[in-house]
């Protein structure tokens, strides 16, 4: 059996950005192009997809950042690793 959690009906963040719009701010940096947004008002979650465009953040989403980001931080290891420090002259 599903457990319903209840949400609230009324709510002033929703109202505000039902009529203004969200006020996305970065959250979290996936790779160099796809980031995580959050709204500052209402919580609500959006990363950019592949044409770059924001869409809402879904379990299925956030588990391929999850992954995409696993993976560019294995590669910004190895490219880090690879590359000797050379001093300023």
């Amino acid at each position: 059996m599903k457990k319903n959690t209840p949400t609230p009906a009324f709510s002033f963040s929703k109202i505000y950005c039902s009529l203004f719009g969200h006020d996305y701010l970065l959250s979290k940096n996936v790779t160099h192009h796809i980031k995580e947004y959050t709204c500052s008002h209402c919580g609500e979650q959006a990363t950019t997809n592949s044409r770059g465009r924001l869409e809402v953040m879904t379990p299925k989403l956030k588990e391929i950042n999850k992954a995409l980001a696993s993976v560019h931080a294995k590669k910004q290891a190895r490219t880090n690793q690879d590359r000797p420090f050379q001093a300023a002259s």
